[in-house]
């Protein structure tokens, strides 16, 4: 795990500033605190700040070939790199480390662009081949590591696993992009390919881009997606032992490693079955580490020790205080675009303990994806069966004027909060998903901001991405459609972005053998009632695990991972919300509607609304604004002193 960073001329061989490389890698120093090299030549240069997990002697980066014309900088693991080695030597390719970023090296030489077809991992990285004067660069499947660029006005294109490297260049301009702003507070989150900057973009996942010396800059290239075919029809038990051969075999290739390795064991059913087959292919007791919490409703410490005492884990658990909300700032200059969602607090502090133990962490993360396991995917299943009921052009005006006159109950039981069902029936499939994973809704987004923003942005819907990608689904199955859109959305945009950042601030390598690309395409050809059986989520995978884990830990309800922000922003934060939301620097972007942010601070902390959600979502731009859009330059290399071992 590390960080890579950038700069190429497209247009010419001017020279790199040695300083200007220098100052954008160190940006990333918490990414690989071990070691750190550049590579430069007229027209480029190449960054890289290692992390040392495999070849510790001699994987040091930038890695070349035999005669030095190809140089790579790579952020990740190729998993499947001792299957490689032999297949490239018989084609003549000579090694000179153990590593697998030397693979990478010798498959582009072999294979070019179609190289990442044969990479099993989480990868981004950056070629340079000076004979074919190319800049090459690939994402993972999933979108596991993060890969920025930008293309200057005078032909520099610059490259970064984070934005932050970007900023330090110095030449990239903070002009926000109003279409991100739109999604962020829709989502929470900028949605790939934007970014918070205009000049900026995030390489899709599963996608490459060739840059070509004295060519424009081209689109990037799809190179894999996943088609829900759903065409598989075991029984269930031939299902779960397929299912329990492929787990084991992911889980043993993120197993390979020459440093401490444990796994975060939340108590939940997607980290218990990491921890329970980790058990099974290890010599050793597995490390394991969780968070306690202090409020009930959050706290699932017992359900961790439980599995930890079942497989004799080596298990570390730490409490979360209740008002650990001292973060803001730094998760703000962390994550370096405006990010809401509020479990980063909870996740950084498991990142924190993990690093005190291990280098390497698997993780549980993609298991509700993968497998069909939120709450939310039940809920949209139900309001499928009652819109197909009625046809849309009955649906649509009956349920739009229902939706619009109820009255919003959030403080009623779930049975009469009828305002969002009529919300969902007057919408399509694609509409109304979108709408139930909106943090603040199109009416609300509408009241949030500005006429002059409600201009800028034209009547651009942070929807359209969903549009987008529903376009590309290839199924119309109900649950396989937004569990794609999930992939291509919230798992990347808020998930994994999450869980890098988090742990890269504390230089912890993070695996996640449930986004193996292999196990999500054999997923994808089950059918959905494998998936989500009646109200069970999930189902396949609690089947699967049935001997390995208790009852209560495979069938008990969901928690999650969350603060209790509704009573920090009603007590200890009370007043940091209020000047942060009703202060000077929202106020001067011109883009809100101040009376509608009075109301939201107003509602929510006299007890008649809870606006939480919403709320912190406005303080993390606010926070956002001041952290890294106001930030000098100079100071963008050293955001992030001080959170890794160094």
């Amino acid at each position: 795990m590390c960080g890579i960073t950038g700069i190429f001329d497209t247009r010419g061989r001017r020279d790199i500033d040695r300083r200007v490389l220098s100052r954008m890698n160190e940006s990333q120093h918490h990414r690989g605190p071990d070691e750190g090299g550049l590579h430069l030549e007229p027209g480029v240069g190449l960054g890289h700040r290692r992390l040392s997990i495999i070849d510790l002697s001699t994987g040091q980066q930038p890695l070349y070939n035999e005669d030095q014309s190809v140089c790579v900088v790579f952020n990740g693991e190729i998993y499947n790199y001792q299957e490689l080695i032999p297949e490239l030597q018989a084609l003549g390719h000579v090694f000179h480390t153990r590593s697998d970023t030397e693979v990478i090296v010798h498959a582009w030489e072999a294979w070019g662009e179609d190289c990442v077809q044969r990479f099993r991992g989480m990868f981004a990285f950056a070629l340079w081949d000076r004979n074919r004067e190319t800049l090459f660069l690939a994402r993972d499947r999933l979108a596991v590591k993060p890969l920025y660029y930008a293309m200057l006005p005078d032909g520099i294109f610059l490259f970064g696993s984070e934005l932050k490297s970007l900023l330090a260049h110095g030449g990239l301009a903070r002009d926000i992009d109003p279409l991100a702003v739109e999604e962020y507070f829709a989502l929470g989150y900028v949605a790939e390919p934007r970014t918070i900057f205009h000049q900026a973009r995030k390489l899709p996942p599963a996608h490459l881009l060739s840059v070509r010396r004295g060519q424009a800059l081209a689109a990037p290239k799809a190179y894999w997606d996943v088609r829900f075919s759903l065409d598989q029809q075991l029984p269930v038990d031939e299902a779960c032992e397929k299912l329990n051969e492929i787990l084991r075999e992911s889980i043993r290739l993120r197993m390979i490693s020459e440093v401490p390795l444990g796994a975060f064991l939340s108590g939940g059913v997607d980290s218990s079955a990491v921890v329970a087959l980790m058990a099974g292919l290890s010599n050793e007791p597995v490390n394991t580490c969780s968070m306690a919490f202090e409020d009930p409703a959050y706290n699932e410490a017992a359900f961790a020790q439980e599995v930890a005492a079942r497989y004799r884990t080596n298990h570390h658990c730490e409490l979360v205080a209740s008002d650990d909300f001292d973060l803001i700032d730094t998760l703000a200059r962390l994550y370096d675009e405006p990010y809401a969602d509020s479990s980063a607090i909870p996740t950084y502090r498991v990142c924190q303990l993990a690093r005190k133990h291990v280098t390497v962490a698997l993780s549980g993360d993609g298991g509700d994806e993968t497998f069909g396991g939120y709450r939310r995917y039940r809920m949209h299943l139900m309001e499928e069966r009652l819109r197909s009921a009625l046809p849309y052009g009955v649906r649509r005006p009956l349920f739009g004027v229902l939706g619009r006159i109820y009255p919003k109950a959030d403080w009623a039981p779930r049975i009469f909060r009828a305002k969002t069902t009529f919300e969902g029936m007057a919408r399509t499939a694609v509409e109304a998903y979108f709408h139930s994973v909106s943090i603040m809704r199109g009416p609300m987004r509408t009241k949030l901001f500005s006429g002059r923003f409600r201009r800028e942005i034209d009547g651009y819907s942070a929807q359209d991405v969903f549009r987008y990608h529903a376009g590309k689904a290839g199924t119309d199955d109900p649950l396989a459609l937004i569990q794609y859109l999930d992939l291509k959305t919230y798992l990347v945009g808020d998930i994994n972005t999450k869980v890098d950042r988090a742990s890269m601030a504390h230089s912890l390598e993070v695996r996640e053998p449930l986004m193996d690309h292999r196990l999500v395409e054999w997923m994808a050809t089950q059918p959905s009632s494998l998936k989500v059986c009646g109200q069970e989520g999930k189902f396949l995978l609690k089947k699967a695990m049935e001997a390995s884990l208790p009852h209560d830990i495979l069938y008990r309800r969901k928690m999650g991972f969350a603060v209790p922000l509704a009573r920090w922003f009603r007590g200890p934060l009370r007043e940091r919300v209020r000047q942060a939301v009703l202060g000077s620097r929202l106020a001067e972007t011109g883009w809100f509607n101040q009376d509608y942010l009075r109301h939201l601070v107003d509602a929510h902390q006299s007890g008649a609304r809870d606006y939480s959600a919403p709320l912190w979502t406005v303080l993390m731009f606010e926070a956002f604004l001041r952290n890294v859009l106001d930030a000098p330059a100079e100071l963008v290399a050293v955001a992030t002193e001080g959170q890794g071992p160094r």
